[in-house]
């Protein structure tokens, strides 16, 4: 099982959007990923949990999270594969840790907390809470936003990660992250 959350060699510049729920991820990832004619990773956790929800009327559990987990690296060492510029990744295993201690008491299922640690990319786009709550049949926290938000940001300073945050309208997220991006790949030059 440890082998599936495993993150594999690639040779692309690897960003990850993190931050708390409904706060612009998936959106940036997609317009990233046009914007340098590359790929990105979606969120496992959303097609997993919401088949889930349809089947049995239920919210993720702690069993949950390893096979989430499990999933989401499957696809991201897949499609680092695709690319040879930028992998934009919806997620990462260290969010789902945030996720598993906010929810289940400040616990995290060590193999996860291991990879999720041991796991490593190149930058992280921290989403902040200034646009609107969507809500859907997933997410269910519109009044911890500010909570979370300092959760995923107090985990970027712990564990030492190279981060910006985002704020403020799609076009300057967009903006301030291809700046960022550029950087990271003039660097690489």
């Amino acid at each position: 099982m440890e082998e599936k959350l495993k993150q594999q060699l690639a040779n692309c510049i690897k960003v990850v959007l993190f931050g708390p729920e409904s706060t612009g991820k998936t959106t940036l990832s997609q317009q990233l990923a046009r914007h340098y004619n590359s790929v990105w990773t979606p969120e496992y956790a959303r097609g997993y949990l919401q088949d889930i929800w349809n089947n049995e009327r239920r919210t993720c559990l702690p069993k949950d999270l390893l096979p989430i987990a499990e999933g989401q690296m499957k696809l991201e060492n897949e499609l680092a594969k695709k690319t040879n510029s930028v992998l934009i990744c919806d997620t990462d295993l260290l969010e789902t840790k945030v996720y598993s201690e906010a929810y289940y008491l400040g616990s995290c299922d060590p193999i996860l907390e291991k990879y999720a640690l041991q796991n490593t990319y190149d930058l992280y786009f921290l989403t902040y809470i200034d646009v609107p709550w969507e809500a859907d049949d997933l997410r269910d926290k519109p009044n911890e936003r500010e909570r979370m938000f300092k959760a995923f940001e107090n985990t970027l300073i712990k564990y030492k990660r190279p981060y910006v945050i985002l704020k403020g309208a799609k076009k300057e997220r967009l903006e301030k992250a291809v700046n960022q991006i550029d950087q990271l790949i003039k660097k690489r030059q």
